[in-house]
């Protein structure tokens, strides 16, 4: 790497490098709430005061896939007092701009849209934190995108294809081509390079003259034997990777002896976890860039809270510690009190030369008590450092390295697992339990139908995306393709045959990876999607229980009648604050006009839409999912009213209570009702609901049965 020595001329580029600044990472704290939002700000100062060309971001900017309105707000106020003035841009931009944003509704860079007045653009890939997701597969930076704050580029849906087209930028004679790689599952990921289905498209002319910058986020450390991606499968050709993803700071480029390109690993603006790797200090870089060559000058972060770790090992201070003695756990005590005045003591002089760093220090002391110790009350310990330290709950961990001893693989112990610290470099994912815990479960609680790597990436998009529906769609979608297979098959109803062919059926599809994923992919697809109507349906419901409230006070019936009067403004007030308080919605009085067997349902306390569904129950075993697909009974077949209420399968997901009529009154209600009708009580009916006025006359739906809310 040749140094430049004429930095500032016109052929210059000029461009401040950040990843994983983790906007909104603990904003509920109320010491550490807002450091976050102070990095960021001071990342942006840098870019100011340096009259830098754009500013690069390696991914996760956000936190949260769906960051809070404080983050979002916080975000856009630095943006906008940072990012947008009068200082013209120095660079053009020669590529298909409707190729490089493609996803956006607006396909060019923000500072070429003649509404705004941009003066440091920002280009940014998303991370594993806030990719896209949802049925629109937006994420965070979408919004900025849109707002035109921000240039989100390197998105890619296709597991079966990713070709990476650069942005090419000219400012002079230097040339760049920008590349950039949004997060993606890195077992995909690594499969996808392995089977060469990821592509660098390069420029058609002069392609030695173009300095070629690429950007990534993923892991680069090896976690398993596919969840990384090695360096030796980027293309030679590039100069410069940027890698985002790993918080260790090693911002210095480093060369790859095989491909020849360098890496930089700018790292964590904010320490996320309290590990060896988040102790290093923070930087960030800027980078300038003439013709080919490149320098990479080093910005140290000031207002970075100081984080200092140490380590124990008590058996280590056998003239300190003995086992056997009595008092050893107050003498392990007071030497950790020591150790940990001893960081507190250079996070003082630290802090000291430095006014903008945060007071309080974060401390880690990690003690390993193997070797016959006992732990001592780490809520006591913590109690003496509630205003000294910004995470006094987290001062002290200790853990026991235990022997390791073969063991039946059937032995596997999960507490064993979550118990070890993630800093000895373990990292747990979901769908690695999952796997795991079906690898060595036993024969009767094997999945049947599912695969493990299916379930697995289910389970995944449940707990981190928050898809509430993910597994209840992998399963249906699992069960209707299963169906179909043993249809085309013309399986026998026979319970071995159907097992059997399940069986076959299942392994072929465990064998093909890319179908598999194409299935997981539809599934989630189809939760979104379900989710996305479950929210329109409950605005509209919303907005239509709106109308019916404006419409009953006006005291107008649908019918055009007039309206019963009430007899006392309390009592109908403590009687819905009494229903409301229940959590039940309150049942309609008055005749129901729908006949025999009919389901009443009333919404006025609740905005919640719910409807019956036709699709297979959770439950539903192999066997009676075969049987499902014989021709349902019609209604006028032998089959009695209460057995075809029990096959009526509500999708429950949000529902609050259900009230279903018992066949077996439906005839005395009836006639309860009938002679309600004489004594003159007329009922106000609007889409079916029947409302009623609060005489206190007898309730024929009084005794009605309520369905609890299963999730």
């Amino acid at each position: 790497m040749s140094a430049i020595n004429s930095q500032d001329d016109e052929d210059t580029f000029k461009i401040l490098i950040a990843t994983d600044i983790h906007l909104g990472y603990l904003e509920k704290d109320p010491v550490r709430g807002n450091d976050t939002f102070v990095t960021f700000n001071e990342i942006l100062d840098h870019a100011q005061k340096n009259e830098v060309d754009f500013v690069l971001l390696g991914g996760d900017l956000f936190h949260e896939n769906k960051p809070s309105r404080k983050t979002v707000h916080s975000c856009l106020e630095s943006l906008r007092k940072y990012c947008m003035g009068d200082r013209p841009v120095q660079f053009e931009i020669l590529s298909d701009q409707a190729v490089n944003f493609h996803y956006s509704k607006f396909p060019w860079v923000n500072y070429q849209d003649r509404n705004l007045n941009i003066s440091i653009p920002i280009f940014s890939i998303h991370g594993n934190h806030d990719d896209p997701t949802g049925a629109d597969a937006l994420c965070a930076l979408d919004i900025l995108s849109c707002a035109g704050l921000l240039n989100h580029f390197g998105r890619s849906s296709s597991v079966e294809k990713i070709d990476i087209s650069p942005i090419l930028l000219r400012k002079g004679r230097t040339k760049i081509a920008l590349y950039g790689l949004g997060a993606i599952p890195d077992e995909r990921l690594y499969r996808m390079f392995v089977n060469k289905q990821v592509t660098m498209l390069r420029p058609k002319e002069d392609e030695d003259s173009w300095f070629n910058l690429f950007v990534i986020h993923q892991n680069r450390s090896k976690h398993g034997a596919t969840n990384y991606i090695p360096e030796q499968f980027l293309d030679d050709f590039i100069n410069l990777v940027v890698w985002g993803h790993e918080h260790e700071c090693k911002i210095a480029p480093f060369q790859n002896e095989q491909q020849r390109f360098y890496v930089s690993q700018p790292g964590s603006s904010v320490v996320t976890s309290l590990s060896p790797g988040e102790a290093v200090k923070k930087h960030i870089g800027l980078l300038h860039v003439k013709g080919r060559k490149m320098k990479m000058q080093k910005i140290a972060l000031e207002t970075v809270r100081t984080f200092h770790m140490e380590d124990i090992v008590l058996a280590d201070h056998p003239d300190l510690f003995n086992p056997d003695n009595p008092k050893v756990t107050q003498a392990i005590q007071a030497f950790c009190m020591e150790k940990v005045e001893l960081m507190l003591d250079n996070a003082e002089r630290e802090r000291l030369g430095n006014p903008r760093q945060p007071e309080k220090p974060l401390i880690r002391l990690r003690v390993d008590y193997t070797g016959g110790f006992e732990p001592f009350s780490v809520h006591r310990f913590s109690q003496k450092y509630m205003d000294r330290v910004a995470n006094p709950k987290d001062i002290i961990h200790f853990f026991r390295h235990r022997e390791q001893k073969e063991k039946n693989d059937s032995d596997l112990n999960f507490g064993k697992l979550v118990g070890r610290p993630a800093s000895e470099g373990m990292t747990l994912r979901v769908e690695d339990l999952v796997k795991q815990y079906f690898q060595t479960a036993e024969k009767k609680v094997q999945l049947s139908l599912l695969t493990e790597r299916g379930m697995g990436e289910a389970v995944q998009e449940f707990v981190d995306k928050e898809e509430k529906d993910a597994i209840e769609e992998l399963v249906k979608f699992q069960l209707e393709k299963t169906q179909r297979f043993l249809k085309e098959r013309r399986t026998d109803a026979e319970e071995e045959k159907i097992d059997e062919e399940v069986r076959k059926f299942r392994e072929s599809r465990k064998k093909n990876t890319e179908e598999e994923d194409e299935e997981v992919r539809e599934a989630m697809t189809r939760a979104r999607a379900h989710r996305s109507e479950d929210a329109i349906l409950v605005a509209a419901s919303s907005d239509e229980e709106l109308m019916d409230t404006g419409m009953k006070g006006t005291g107008d019936s649908d019918d055009g009648l007039p309206a019963t009067p009430r007899r006392g403004r309390a009592r109908g007030r403590a009687r819905g604050q009494n229903s409301m308080a229940r959590g039940q919605n309150s049942t309609a009085r008055g005749s129901s006009r729908r006949g025999r067997g009919s389901i009443t349902q009333e919404s006025a306390t609740s905005s919640r839409t719910y409807k019956p569904v036709s699709v297979p129950a959770k439950n539903m075993s192999i066997m009676d999912a075969f049987k499902s697909l014989k021709p349902e009974p019609t209604l006028n077949s032998s089959k009695s009213y209460s057995e075809f209420f029990q096959d009526i399968i509500y999708d429950d997901s949000d529902l609050e209570d259900i009230s279903i009529v018992p066949t077996s009154k439906v005839n005395q209600r009836l006639s309860a009702t009938s002679s309600l009708s004489k004594r003159g009580s007329q009922s106000q009916t609007s889409r079916g609901v029947d409302f009623e006025s609060d005489e206190d006359e007898f309730d024929p739906f009084k005794s009605t049965a309520t369905s609890r809310r299963t999730k």
